[in-house]
């Protein structure tokens, strides 16, 4: 059974490739921002979930296949936030999180599409605790250089440079790499699929 990764997150590809499974990528082109408008005061985890449920559905199906969509956000200080953007914004959160902790949560859907119509679908979110190093200023703004920071959840990453600036985490790794092979196993579960039927 081919499995699509609405996703494109080379992390969780990687991620997924690691495992076992070579997913094809569809990218949703979902408006997240207008998504996040839409919804009506919804907890972290709502908001993640739909985030990924709305990649899920946005994608191409094939006739048989299994669509894995996800979506990261760091819950700080009581404020969800995405991907930062612009180095300013990226500086500016590092020099809030620095020597505290966030969470990190990632809302994951799977869809099982039979004769090219979804058949079943299961969701849920993942959190897990990370706890932010403090970077000198000189290290900070060489990481900022290099554009990573701009582009994933919460402007850091545990998998690449950001990774000397995490102190620990508790919870689960892959999840704050970009999906949760644990979580993802048991929805697949839930809609009659076995992990191991895509290696």
């Amino acid at each position: 059974m081919r499995l699509i990764l609405a996703s494109q997150s080379p992390a969780r590809l990687n991620v997924l490739r690691s495992a076992g499974i070579e997913p094809v990528v569809r990218v949703s082109g979902v408006d997240e921002d207008a998504l996040i408008e839409s919804l009506d005061d919804p907890a972290p985890e709502d908001t993640v979930v739909a985030l990924s449920a709305a990649k899920a559905e946005a994608i191409e199906h094939d006739d048989e296949c299994v669509v894995i969509g996800c979506d990261s956000m760091l819950l700080f200080e009581g404020e969800l936030v995405g991907k930062p953007g612009t180095a300013e914004v990226a500086r500016e959160r590092w020099r809030r999180v620095a020597g505290k902790s966030g969470v990190l949560i990632t809302g994951h859907t799977v869809l099982r599409v039979a004769g090219g119509v979804v058949t079943d679908r299961a969701s849920a979110a993942e959190s897990t605790t990370v706890r932010f190093g403090t970077p000198s200023d000189e290290e900070l703004e060489a990481y900022i250089a290099t554009g990573e920071p701009l582009h994933v959840a919460g402007g850091f990453t545990i998998d690449g440079l950001g990774g000397w600036f995490i102190d620990s985490i508790d919870g689960c790794h892959t999840s704050v790499i970009g999906i949760s092979l644990p979580l993802t196993r048991r929805l697949l579960s839930q809609v009659g699929v076995s992990v191991s039927t895509l290696w």
